[in-house]
């Protein structure tokens, strides 16, 4: 069976394999890979700022939104719920959106979607969302762009048709090829699921978190991945792994421009949370002589911002902020 690695990695992640549920309708993101939110306490922390920063500059509406998009686990609604200050909390509509069953434990404060609310006033943020939006691979041959095809059960590829105009529009404007055998990820699908977002959001920020790159800077022959247990392996969409793949932000950034948004900023996760006061910095040694428990709290703080700035880990995820 042949399939264009948008239908495979559809399958793969949220369909029906003979029975089985896909990936994501089964597995928990954090028994397979390492995110921001997994990672470090100061995350919710720090998107707690940014939310009450908003709050303020909304006019403190009654109820506020937080609408955390491909939830996982639910962690980071969790954490930002319980670390909001009392006024803010009595307002605070939390939803997490996943395709994924509800998990065991969740306060019931937090409401659980399959689908985004139709309005929202406040942040709605999408952490390592856009990489798992199925997408369609082409590689350039003498005769054009051809879809690449993908036998699921093995991961073996061969050509097929080329795109549709429509994509082929879209590779011209943010991935043009212009090497024979080179490759590129249709991104289409991503900005209409972003823009699906600003179209919802009546008044306040989107925040859009992943590996990315520019239309300057594509990877020659893509970024598809997968990811099991943990480790990096082969992207054979067959459902026993994550299927993901690098973001184009920036076109995604003309999609919410397009749906409604006002502003945009693309910067990185290690900008965003230095401006936040997030700077990795390991407290002074005499600390440990007068208060050893403090010193060793401070430096397990110290040691999480670290991992969420470091420029050639988590520190590098792209950070697409839009308004409306």
């Amino acid at each position: 069976m042949w399939l264009t690695w948008r239908a495979a990695m559809e399958r793969a992640l949220y369909g029906d394999l003979d029975g089985q549920a896909g990936f994501y309708l089964r597995e928990r993101p954090s028994s397979h890979f390492r995110t921001s939110v997994s990672a470090a306490n100061t995350f919710a922390r720090a998107i707690l700022t940014l939310l009450e920063r908003l709050d303020r500059d909304l006019g403190s509406p009654a109820v506020l939104d937080l609408v955390d998009i491909g939830a996982g686990e639910g962690r980071l609604a969790r954490r930002v719920l319980d670390a909001a200050p009392g006024g803010l909390r009595e307002r605070l509509r939390v939803t997490a959106v996943d395709l994924s069953p509800r998990p065991d434990g969740l306060p019931e404060e937090i409401r659980w979607r399959h689908d985004l609310p139709p309005a929202m006033t406040g942040l709605a943020i999408a952490n390592e969302w856009l990489d798992n939006i199925p997408l369609d691979v082409v590689e350039l041959t003498p005769d054009g762009p051809r879809l690449v095809l993908v036998d699921p059960d093995t991961g073996e590829e061969r050509l097929g048709d080329p795109p549709a105009p429509a994509d082929r529009a879209w590779l011209d404007r943010w991935w043009p090829l212009t090497r024979v055998g080179a490759r590129a990820e249709i991104g289409r699908t991503r900005d209409a699921a972003w823009a699906a977002v600003l179209v919802r959001l009546a008044r306040g920020q989107a925040i859009a978190i992943d590996y990315a790159h520019p239309v300057d800077n594509r990877p020659p022959c893509g970024s598809l991945a997968g990811y099991r247990d943990g480790r990096l392996v082969a992207p054979i969409p067959d459902g026993t792994c994550d299927i993901t793949a690098h973001v184009a932000l920036d076109a995604c950034a003309a999609a919410g421009t397009e749906a409604g948004a006002i502003s945009t900023e693309l910067s990185t996760q290690r900008e965003i949370l230095r401006e936040l006061g997030i700077t990795g910095t390991r407290p002074p040694i005499d600390l440990a002589h007068h208060d050893p428990r403090g010193y060793v709290r401070a430096l397990s703080a110290a040691g999480e911002e670290a991992e969420l700035i470091d420029p050639h880990g988590l520190g590098a995820f792209g950070w697409l902020t839009q308004r409306r």
